[in-house]
């Protein structure tokens, strides 16, 4: 048993040979879907796990979760900037002093947080007949939980955090079935509507009022390889789906194309070229033929 313990973790080192040998602590995955619940009950008060406290019991109870949301961000982000940081030590104090800068400046952006969230509940509510209250979008749509949990991982992103937000992401992947990278730039009131399935990817950039539907793929069409035969990291190569566009069920939408103000995108479309404002994109018309006494064979 110590012989195959020592062989498993030591083969470790051929993934990652720069780093072996080395203290490199790693978020983890347990703390970023804890610290991603508090976060929720801090930016919607009063609901989830404080839903029948009111008034000061309920002021109280999100000054605590903030509190606890801010320990577990300050830990996973020196975690992630010690892993990733160059020449890092055991007795390292840089990252940490990084991470508290960070953080205060992530929960500066809270308040500004909670009114995109706003817009996006109320985006569900108005553009789902059969949503009852907004209470019910915050409570149980998919959507409206993925593009909370992006939203949050998105700002991480902007601020310099590795690996966080990344995590944050797919750990939403794995509740909702809809994946976003935090990379995306979201504009106000987005709405995904039943949403299993959805691909969003990093350099996607979507404006304001914009609906999917679910299976709808926002993707690349294709990437650079450097000399070595890796993909060539950070080109704009995801769609811009401008203000006022609706992407219906199954629509893949490839490349680093514009889908143009006020635009329809019918159910099943493949696009990869863009289309101007006001477009309305849909397959071929359905033919029927008959044949008969052996015609058209």
């Amino acid at each position: 048993m110590n012989d195959l313990t020592r062989a498993l973790c030591e083969s470790m080192a051929a993934l990652a040979p720069s780093r072996a040998g080395e203290w490199r602590p790693l978020p983890a995955s347990d703390t970023v879907a804890r610290v991603t619940e508090t976060l929720r009950r801090v930016l919607f008060p009063g609901y989830f796990d404080t839903a029948e406290l009111q008034g000061e019991q309920a002021f109280f109870q999100t000054g605590i979760a903030l509190h606890e949301a801010i320990a577990d961000l300050e830990t996973l982000t020196s975690r992630a900037l010690c892993f990733t940081s160059a020449g890092h030590t055991r007795d390292c104090d840089v990252c940490p002093r990084r991470a508290r800068e960070i953080v205060e400046r992530f929960v500066g952006q809270l308040a500004a947080l909670q009114q995109r969230l706003i817009g996006d509940v109320r985006a569900a509510y108005d553009g789902d007949p059969a949503a009852t209250g907004p209470e019910e979008t915050i409570l149980s749509y998919p959507g409206v939980r993925a593009v909370t949990l992006q939203r949050i991982a998105h700002a991480l992103h902007v601020l310099g955090v590795p690996l966080v937000p990344r995590m944050i992401t797919e750990h939403a992947h794995a509740l909702t079935g809809i994946d976003i990278h935090p990379g995306a730039a979201i504009g106000d009131r987005f709405f995904i509507d039943h949403g299993t399935g959805v691909v969003i990817g990093e350099t996607a950039v979507i404006g304001r009022n914009v609906r999917l539907y679910q299976g709808v793929t926002l993707g690349a069409r294709s990437f650079p390889l450097d000399a070595e035969g890796r993909p060539v990291k950070g080109r704009a190569r995801h769609p811009i789906i401008e203000d006022d566009v609706v992407i219906y069920a199954g629509a893949t939408v490839l490349g680093r194309i514009t889908v143009g103000r006020g635009s329809i995108i019918g159910g099943n479309v493949w696009l990869t070229e863009s289309v101007p404002a006001g477009s309305v994109v849909t397959q071929s018309a359905l033919r029927h033929e008959t044949y008969g006494e052996g015609a058209g064979i």
